[in-house]
């Protein structure tokens, strides 16, 4: 049996000239190196049935603002980017109450001067990925095609870009994101091909859980950390130890970005 918790018991209550309202939770969904959130107070894990399966997700207070926080990979980075229930994941931030989600793409970067530890705020995809669960419309008499013109929300990510400015971080205001399926890592003939069709960066992450989104009606935006450059941009090859170690050192701007975006949305 999960543990279900109604969106009404996890709500906020804000007071403003005498009058109370609830601000619902705020969704964060974090990949590798970012397993849990510094400082979460009241925290409670929950095992979440949902109509695609079982999801794990952790409540609590940040900023003084609810969350619903999802490691992707799980807390122990078990979980391939291919294995990922993210029909599960998203539809556990659904009905844990979240009425918007700030994602974290671990990439590497294409662009030269936005090389490792840079942030850039996505905008836009490119989608390469086999086999995928892709869709919560996939049964007969469910045929619904969703606009993606704005896949990633634009009033969620002028908050990131305002909470940026206002602690000093250098984000990117615009990024197309590239999705391969994983796990190994791009080819440089792979990564050539991606810039020239505009891509920014590459993860193996973003898709479908941003359409899967936009499908469920949550806005949602992404905030894009760089660990590397991508294949053939540097003279070596790239290995996931040398990306966890890299991702240290963008652990406090990047939850100082998020901290203070959650408290203002």
């Amino acid at each position: 049996m999960s543990e279900m918790t109604e969106a009404s018991e996890i709500g906020e209550t804000d007071r403003t000239d005498g009058a109370s309202h609830e601000r619902p939770p705020v969704g964060i969904i974090a990949g590798t190196g970012f397993y849990e959130l510094p400082g979460l107070s009241e925290a409670a894990h929950h095992e979440v049935q949902t109509d695609w399966g079982e999801a794990h997700a952790m409540t609590g207070r940040w900023h003084e603002r609810r969350i619903v926080f999802v490691p992707r990979h799980g807390g122990d980075h078990s979980i391939p980017p291919s294995a990922i229930n993210y029909r599960a994941n998203i539809a556990a931030i659904r009905d844990l109450g979240a009425t918007a989600i700030l994602a974290v793409s671990v990439v590497g970067s294409m662009v030269p001067e936005r090389g490792t530890g840079s942030f850039l705020l996505l905008d836009d995809y490119l989608e390469f990925t086999t086999g995928r669960a892709a869709t919560f419309f996939d049964q007969p008499g469910q045929v619904t095609h969703t606009d993606m013109t704005m896949p990633y929300d634009p009033s969620l990510r002028a908050a990131l870009a305002a909470a940026a400015a206002a602690e000093g971080i250098d984000v990117a205001p615009t990024a197309t994101y590239v999705c391969t399926n994983g796990p190994r890592f791009e080819t440089p003939a792979e990564i050539r091909m991606y810039a020239q069709m505009g891509g920014s960066v590459v993860g193996m992450t973003g898709y479908p859980e941003v359409a899967l989104a936009r499908e469920a009606g949550i806005p949602y935006a992404g905030v894009a950390v760089v660990a590397n450059m991508a294949a053939g941009m540097f003279d070596g090859e790239i290995s996931h130890e040398e990306v966890s170690a890299a991702l240290e050192a963008t652990e406090e701007p990047l939850f100082t970005l998020l901290g203070r975006t959650v408290s203002t949305i």
